[in-house]
């Protein structure tokens, strides 16, 4: 019994954490040092090619290549 709970726990803490970099689990961001803007960083997607710039310490949070259903 307490085989089957651990495993019912293990699989919501995966599906959690799964659902987390959902928005860009299609990008690989790469850092493109030669073409940042004083404090903006740019960023290049090794998978799809789109651009970004950010003002954060890491690469951006959502994915371009596929925008947002509105």
């Amino acid at each position: 019994m307490h085989i089957v709970i651990g495993l019912i726990i293990a699989f919501v803490i995966v599906a959690v954490f799964a659902r987390r970099n959902r928005g860009t689990r299609g990008c690989r961001w790469r850092e493109d040092r030669t073409g940042n803007r004083g404090a903006l960083r740019k960023y290049k997607c090794a998978t799809c090619g789109a651009e970004a710039f950010s003002t954060s310490k890491g690469p951006p949070d959502s994915c371009r290549a596929h925008p947002p259903k509105t």
